[in-house]
């Protein structure tokens, strides 16, 4: 099922948790069409352009997601009306994995083998978690507690409410 709209191009405020960039928020009617309120992989284009974001849920009920450099430079500016069109897609792509996560797992033989054995939209949580935090040592401490978590079986991060989380600067 396809889901269509126009929307405006925007930067975040300074005190926005989301960094710096082009960011795209779905309206509430859009979202609402959507299979989770948590995050969702869409596959879809802007201005005719094709892309794969993981939408994020904004916490008011909604998602957004951040408009990578290139395709930012061909669609358009902040402020511009953009033609969206997203489909949700159950194919993840592997996430991009920070650095301090990559070592700690590699570190960590048994973590590492349920970090290969789980689903890349696993992965993509447990990334999510461990970087929603702007804070270093909350950041170090979860990086422990997810390789803790895998020893022991845990394949996604618990006590993580995917509709709530967004994203800070990996």
């Amino acid at each position: 099922m396809a889901i269509h709209i126009e929307t405006k191009l925007y930067e975040p405020e300074a005190t926005d948790r989301v960094g710096q960039g082009i960011l795209l928020s779905l309206p509430m009617d859009a979202s609402e069409q959507l299979p989770s309120r948590g995050m969702v992989m869409v596959n879809g284009t802007i201005n005719g352009h094709e892309f794969q974001a993981a939408l994020e849920p904004d916490g008011k009920g909604s998602h957004w997601f951040r408009v990578d450099r290139l395709l930012g430079e061909a669609v358009g500016n902040p402020g511009e009306t953009v033609s969206l069109t997203i489909e949700p897609t159950k194919d993840w792509p592997e996430p991009n994995v920070p650095s301090d996560i990559e070592a700690a797992l590699q570190a960590d033989p048994v973590a590492h083998a349920v970090w290969v054995d789980i689903t890349p939209a696993a992965r993509w949580d447990w990334i999510r978690w461990i970087t929603s935090t702007r804070v270093e040592a909350t950041r170090k401490k979860r990086i422990e507690v997810g390789c803790s978590k895998m020893r022991s079986g845990k394949r996604r991060p618990c006590c993580f409410d995917r509709s709530i989380c967004t994203l800070t600067d990996a």
